[in-house]
């Protein structure tokens, strides 16, 4: 499946006040085809709803460009470099080659993963609204392994550099939030790595009196987000730390299929949802496409503030709403307790943001 369209603005508005934004579209593998339309019909909903204007243009990659030699082939690299910003479904086995690959071209050094109890989604607390902010282009993803002998030898990489504009990150997400940041990490048994971490969290933490701060060990951190989920406002850590935790909390407000992200650099940003491609259910319609919708809501938001662009922070709004106008309605995946489609569950969301006044 493939996409090469442009969405127009509602001729309704005053074309004055319409900014175009440019979107470099990874359709990815297997339920990837499936959540991106939905998702694209929650867009097309936008563009009737709101004054803006999206040109969308498909940049393939993942394992079906791979079988023709590169996973992220030249050509999509230019589209995606030419965008303003690039929406992502999953890819498959390919997924490093893609989406690392992507992160460190284009310095996206902070991975943000929120987790939020929704409703009628089966949730360990009603009350859990988290965000983790992880290192995204370092540690030990720089795939930095040797064989030595008949061992093998990984590089684990923390340099202060990026140590410092991560934790400045979680403190500037923190200001909008709950004004919490846990620093996590595990600088008692990996001095030298987590313990520059720690030493230039609290160096950054000491530069905002005005947000509590605080560190936990990842080991214990693992076992309080399942023991006191609600407590946690904002969590800094490392890329794999990062990778683990956050999996883990999605785990906790319904599963990978609720799970958004954020790929941020200083100029361009990628959103995906965290799960990966489930070949096992393609084309059977059954893939939840929240996960996808939402990284798509948060795009809006990137946008609005990057582009200073506040018709695309209403349009965030009136996704976030209407996911969960859409959810309480009881149109909802299998996963989640329901018995609609993909489709279906894009469809009711696109139809609400209609609706809305």
């Amino acid at each position: 499946m493939t996409y090469n369209i442009i969405i127009t603005y509602n001729p309704i508005y005053d074309s004055s006040r319409t900014m175009k934004h440019r979107i470099s579209l990874i359709p990815g593998d297997g339920i990837g085809p499936e959540i991106v339309r939905a998702t694209l019909d929650v867009l097309k909903a936008i563009d009737e709803k709101f004054a803006v204007e999206f040109e969308i243009e498909n940049a393939p990659a993942g394992d079906s460009t791979l079988r023709n030699g590169h996973a992220l082939p030249e050509s999509s690299l230019s589209i995606i470099r030419d965008s303003d910003t690039c929406l992502k479904g999953p890819v498959g086995e390919s997924a490093k080659d893609v989406i690392v690959r992507l992160r460190q071209l284009f310095d996206l050094y902070a991975n943000l993963r929120p987790s939020r109890s929704l409703p009628n989604v089966p949730c360990l607390k009603d009350d859990i609204d988290l965000l983790i902010v992880r290192e995204n282009t370092e540690d030990l993803y720089k795939g930095m392994e040797f064989d030595v002998g008949d061992a093998a030898v990984a590089l684990r990489v923390i340099t202060r550099k990026s140590s410092e504009r991560i934790v400045e990150c979680a403190f500037e997400m923190a200001s909008k939030r709950k004004r919490r940041v846990l620093a996590v990490h595990k600088s008692n048994v990996m001095k030298k790595t987590d313990g520059l971490f720690a030493g230039v969290a609290r160096e950054v933490a000491s530069k905002f009196d005005e947000i509590e701060f605080g560190e936990m060990y990842v080991d214990a951190c693992a076992m309080n987000l399942i023991r006191n989920p609600q407590e946690f406002d904002v969590i800094v850590t490392t890329n794999m730390f990062g990778d683990i935790l956050s999996d883990e909390a999605a785990q906790l407000v319904g599963g990978l299929g609720m799970a958004s992200s954020a790929n941020l650099g200083d100029s361009f940003a990628l959103f995906e949802p965290v799960h990966g491609a489930a070949p096992d259910i393609t084309g059977k319609g059954i893939a939840n496409p929240i996960a996808m919708i939402l990284s798509m809501k948060m795009m809006l938001e990137w946008l609005s503030v990057s582009k200073s662009d506040p018709i695309c922070m209403q349009a965030a709004n009136a996704v976030e709403s209407s996911v969960r106008r859409t959810l309480v309605s009881g149109v909802r995946t299998t996963e989640i307790g329901g018995q609609n489609t993909t489709l279906e569950v894009g469809q009711a969301i696109a139809s609400d943001i209609r609706k809305q006044n």
